[in-house]
């Protein structure tokens, strides 16, 4: 009894020196920047190692200067002659990745709310927030950037006082570039973001899943917050909620790199190595327990649903099964879109996958380019319609090719969100065409700090897709920020708009738009198709048809090829002969109008991505 009163003294002792927390911020506010200092003062990582962005460990997080993936990373430091373990998580900060952070907020107890001072409080600023304070966290405010000349440090402690209803002298400033009140903010983290606790003895083991990692080796890792009790190498777990049992063939921590420990004890973040190769066996939200342990799993995460869809070809059908092992694998690192098979009449086989918005959609299929060496036909991206058809029969339409024809149907509904834009007072009016324009329905406008506005409009989910964000931006001088969530299905006036390349619909490029804006959508792809598809043998015709009739049309000329540019001499007979052969073959396919016509694969991405 007197030896399991002193581990338990010692299980109390470790504990209270556990401190977790997350930093959250709006995108561009300096989190991999502070990360950095953190790191640094703490002695994780050494100076001579230290390089910018070192938990963006993904080179597409790199190249863009964003974060896509949390990071967990635990830091030792001493205060007061005594040792603690902080383990950080970092978080994007775009509201694609949204899910991301839900995920790594369930795992710690506290969260650093980063704040530009040179930008103030932003729109997915207020969205994280909301998502701390109903997980129930402590917030430590932290103004960020304040060695920029362009800083405006009070105003911004001012509007975040004002949001927390927090005294201003609570909120800290930081430089992630300089380390300027960096070791204050350590000490802060200690004294304010509470210890771990746990509710079981040592002996039941209860851990949650937040992350997976794939090695074609070791199997899935999987990444962990323990809640209570003690995980070590050798020791016969399960999935409790899948059921799935296995054996844990490594125990580790990050720093940030893996590195192995003895055991993991409750309120430590680490891993777990499963040797499980298996796809779809453990999923995020899943509880570790002991084999056969009676205890109850934990609440897990809700499962995101996706707003954005699109189907994903490989060029060659020949990659199909290299395409759905490589969806399989990163949906292990990111659970937060979904894939299933599909097959098109021209495109073949492939799939249609989900995301949770367009620059998810990008980053996923950049992902597979680099990472899997895949060629890609990619859709144009849709949303989900809920149509009902003449007999009553209602049906979930994903893919646009899949829209039936107007005459078809009863009605059509379609999701609707509600969105907040945060920009200055004096871009308001310029904002107001922009949302007319997308079909917006401006709910009211709050002062929000000094000299800013704070618009809460409604407005249908597929307008988000039309450019909306860069007309937003430049409108605005890149000031505005903007965060959204869904509010549910509304009616919808709208269309199916078809591509027509040399008499043959190309499904890629098939869209849902606007029944008003059929003409103008079909001109607008028309024309960006007409100046970058490659020319033909042939006279290629390209059209756009909508409401059962063509809407636009424009013809891409021939290319004129110089079938004599090998001959270097001799009679000139030998030089009439070829063209009068081309001059034939030309006839023959001008009479036809039509032939295979070769659409390379940036084509496909510059119809996805407005403006270019």
């Amino acid at each position: 009894m007197a030896v399991l009163a002193l581990m338990g003294l010692f299980l109390m002792k470790e504990i209270s020196h556990i401190r977790n927390f997350s930093i959250i911020a709006h995108i561009d506010h300096g989190k991999s920047t502070l990360a950095d200092r953190l790191l640094e003062i703490t002695g994780t990582i050494e100076k001579r190692k230290m390089q910018e962005q070192v938990l963006d460990s993904m080179e597409l997080e790199r190249e863009r200067g964003i974060t896509i993936k949390m990071q967990p990373v635990r830091m030792k430091y001493k205060s007061n002659g005594e040792d603690y373990i902080l383990n950080l998580i970092d978080t994007p900060g775009h509201i694609d990745f949204s899910y991301e952070v839900s995920r790594a907020l369930k795992a710690v107890e506290g969260s650093i709310l980063l704040v530009d001072a040179t930008q103030g409080v932003q729109a997915q600023t207020l969205t994280t927030l909301e998502m701390a304070r109903s997980a129930g966290l402590t917030i430590i405010p932290v103004v960020s950037k304040i060695d920029s000349p362009l800083a405006r440090v009070d105003e911004t402690k001012l509007e975040i006082s004002e949001l927390l209803d927090v005294p201003v002298d609570s909120i800290l400033g930081v430089s992630g570039k300089t380390g300027e009140g960096v070791s204050e903010l350590l000490e802060e983290i200690i004294k304010r973001v509470p210890h771990p606790k746990t509710e079981l003895t040592d002996r039941d083991l209860r851990a949650i899943i937040f992350d997976f990692q794939y090695s074609n080796h070791e199997g899935v890792i999987v990444y962990m917050r323990v809640m209570d009790g003690s995980v070590k190498k050798g020791d016969y777990l399960e999935f409790k909620v899948a059921g799935a049992r296995f054996v844990s063939n490594e125990v580790g921590i990050f720093s940030p790199a893996e590195i192995p420990v003895d055991h993991l004890s409750a309120g430590e973040i680490g891993y777990i190595v499963t040797g499980i190769k298996e796809p779809g066996v453990a999923s995020v939200g899943d509880t570790i327990v002991f084999e056969r342990s009676p205890v109850e799993a934990l609440h897990g995460y809700m499962k995101p649903a996706p707003v954005v869809w699109a189907s994903i070809y490989p060029e060659s059908q020949d990659d199909l099964m290299l395409l759905r092992q490589a969806l399989g694998r990163l949906s292990l690192s990111d659970s937060s879109f979904t894939y299933e098979e599909e097959a098109s009449g021209t495109l073949g086989r492939g799939f249609r996958c989900g995301f949770l918005g367009m620059l998810h959609l990008e980053i996923i299929t950049e992902r597979l380019r680099r990472e899997f060496a895949l060629n890609l036909v990619v859709t144009t991206p849709s949303i989900t319609y809920e149509v009902t058809y003449l007999n009553g029969k209602k049906e979930i339409i994903y893919s646009p090719p899949l829209f039936p024809d107007d005459h078809a149907v009863t009605s059509v509904f379609e999701p609707w969100i509600e969105m907040r834009v945060i920009t200055p007072n004096s871009y308001s009016g310029s904002l107001n065409q922009i949302f007319f324009d997308h079909e917006a329905v401006i709910k009211r406008a709050d002062t929000f700090g000094e000299g800013r506005t704070a618009t809460y409009v409604d407005m249908p989910l597929r307008e988000l897709m039309r450019n909306f964000f860069d007309e937003v931006k430049s409108a605005t001088s890149g000031y505005a920020s903007i965060s959204y969530e869904p509010i549910g299905m509304r009616k919808a006036d709208v269309t199916r708009l078809d591509i027509i390349i040399a008499e043959e619909i190309i499904p890629a490029f098939t869209r849902v738009v606007s029944r008003e804006k059929a003409y103008a959508e079909a001109e607008e792809a028309v024309e960006k198709l007409h100046n970058i598809l490659p020319k033909q043998m042939f006279n290629t015709k390209i059209q756009g048809k909508a409401n059962g009739r063509i809407m636009a049309s424009r013809t891409l000329q021939a290319l004129k090829k110089a079938v004599t540019a090998h001959l270097s001499g001799g009679d000139i007979s030998r030089k009439k002969k070829l063209w009068e052969a081309q001059k034939e073959g030309k006839k023959r396919l001008l009479e036809r109008g039509v032939g295979n016509v070769n659409i390379p694969q940036d084509v496909f991405v510059k119809m996805m991505r407005k403006g270019e």
